[in-house]
């Protein structure tokens, strides 16, 4: 079954002029974007920021040092994120699998982006969202990260099905921007803020930016599997 489907550069333009631009992902350091991906798992992100305090006022914020920190300790200091024992454990996941296999985080990250993301979800605990963050925030290469906001957003527009798999709209969205990292970083960081803020569990219609101009915007039709 096909749907039509919005020019998706038309509605970044509308996003970018309404909410400006975000600047996402907030981190200092590559390994702080991993750190945030795996914890803001079923998360709001201010009680991930809580987390992440936590981590850099003990000085922790480097691999080595969740590598050697005991995970009882780690599960303290991150028990603001939630989930804090199934999230120590990814942590110690990713960190045990860096240091068996690589020399440091850059030397992973500088894999090709196929090769790097198939050994991201080989870990436990690394879903196809984590594994995009980490390879778009991080590593610096263009792999557009798919959430709920995503998926909610592009159904209600009647564009997509609500039932559309993770990959499957990945790849629509791959296939209909320009492949750049930048324009991935801003499209996904403006998805997130039209999500918290108008297309909410229940929808702020009226005062969308998408709301009024975005039916004028289906000029091209294109037909995904939904």
């Amino acid at each position: 079954m096909g749907v039509m489907v919005v020019d998706l550069l038309s509605v970044y333009g509308l996003l970018l002029k309404h909410f400006g631009r975000q600047k996402w992902w907030p981190a200092e350091t590559k390994f702080e974007v991993v750190v945030g991906a795996i914890l803001t798992q079923n998360a709001n992100w201010k009680n991930v920021e809580r987390a992440i305090t936590n981590l850099k006022d003990n000085d922790l914020m480097e691999p080595d040092r969740i590598h050697r920190i005991s995970e009882e300790r780690l599960k303290a200091l991150i028990r603001p994120a939630g989930y804090y024992n199934s999230k120590s454990r990814k942590l110690k996941e990713f960190t045990n699998f860096l240091f068996d296999n690589y020399n440091d985080l850059n030397e992973f990250l500088a894999l090709p982006l196929e090769q790097l993301r198939e050994q991201l979800l080989s870990l436990w605990g690394i879903g196809p969202e984590t594994a995009d963050s980490v390879i778009l925030y991080a590593a610096e290469k263009p792999s557009f990260v798919i959430d709920a906001y995503t998926k909610r957003i592009f159904s209600r527009l009647g564009l997509v099905n609500e039932e559309i798999g993770y990959d499957t709209l990945k790849n629509f969205f791959e296939r209909s921007i320009p492949r750049d990292v930048s324009l991935y970083k801003e499209f996904h960081a403006l998805i997130v803020e039209l999500g918290k803020n108008y297309c909410k569990t229940k929808p702020l219609c009226g005062a969308c930016p998408l709301g009024k101009e975005c039916p004028e915007k289906l000029k091209h039709k294109v037909f995904i599997p939904g």
